[in-house]
């Protein structure tokens, strides 16, 4: 017993050790990073500034050619969510419901992006027919959805290194109630950190996958082969959210409602959140 504390308060120590080398050497490169992000971000308040002046003025397509620019330099949840805004604006709903999806993906806890999206949502023709989930998924889904795949892994590598100490004070305790704390401590984050771990790489699957799609166009028919000559399934109309279900080909694509209704329909009729 003895042996493995100090083989993991060994290995503790060498992993914190190797962190503060590999950041010492790593200075000049972090530095020169800081340096290149303050400009970036600087220029980005800049610019983003103009966007909300002309927001503000209720110029929204220039708000709109803006946060579009400052997109094509980085992605950012807030710049999404103002795009959405000037879209919706101009009445167009399909960019809105895109980019305020994509606002929702990057930062899925932010109320104002989600109350947002539900109102432009229910602007499209076609609204959401999906069956009523069980209340332990929908849960789930929300508890997942309360911090970022980025805020997940921070937790899950906090608890895993809590673990170990824990394990350690277990092991090397020679009081009793130190090392019934550290038993329970240990076993209870034993078994969060893999749970944790799991909410960070759902919402990192959630971003990569890109297997959601908005309708961009007045309407589309959906057709049982890829092809025109195709029978006509059912039509579609712009705004509604879709799940690509075959993403093989490059000018169809096969999609599926959440009714379950399946088919295709051309590439450019849709934009990938």
């Amino acid at each position: 017993m003895k042996r493995l504390g100090i083989f993991l308060s060994f290995m503790l120590c060498f992993m914190f050790a190797v962190s503060a080398e590999d950041s010492k050497q790593e200075a000049p490169v972090d530095s020169l990073q800081a340096i290149q992000q303050s400009s970036f971000e600087s220029n980005l308040e800049i610019s983003k500034a103009a966007g909300d002046t002309a927001y503000v003025r209720e110029d929204y397509a220039t708000a709109a050619s803006i946060y579009e620019e400052l997109l094509q330099k980085g992605v950012s949840a807030e710049l999404y969510y103002n795009l959405g805004n000037s879209y919706y604006k101009t009445d167009n709903i399909a960019k809105a419901v895109l980019n305020y999806e994509r606002a929702v993906l990057l930062s899925p806890n932010n109320r104002d992006y989600k109350a947002n999206l539900a109102i432009a949502s229910s602007k499209i023709v076609d609204k959401d027919e999906s069956s009523p989930e069980l209340f332990f998924i929908t849960w789930g889904k929300t508890i997942v959805n309360w911090m970022t795949s980025d805020q997940w892994a921070v937790f899950a590598v906090s608890t895993f290194i809590l673990c170990l100490v824990s394990l350690m004070i277990f092991f090397l305790s020679k009081k009793t109630a130190l090392k019934k704390i550290g038993f329970i401590i240990a076993m209870l984050t034993l078994i969060t950190a893999p749970i944790f771990n799991y909410c960070s790489l759902y919402q990192k699957k959630k971003i990569t996958n890109q297997d959601t799609a908005i309708v961009m166009e007045p309407s589309v028919t959906v057709r049982s082969t890829p092809s025109e000559s195709g029978t006509s399934l059912f039509v579609i109309h712009e705004g509604k959210k879709v799940k690509i279900t075959d993403n093989s080909m490059s000018s169809w694509k096969e999609i599926e409602l959440e009714n379950g209704e399946v088919g295709w329909l051309p590439t450019e009729a849709i934009e990938i959140i």
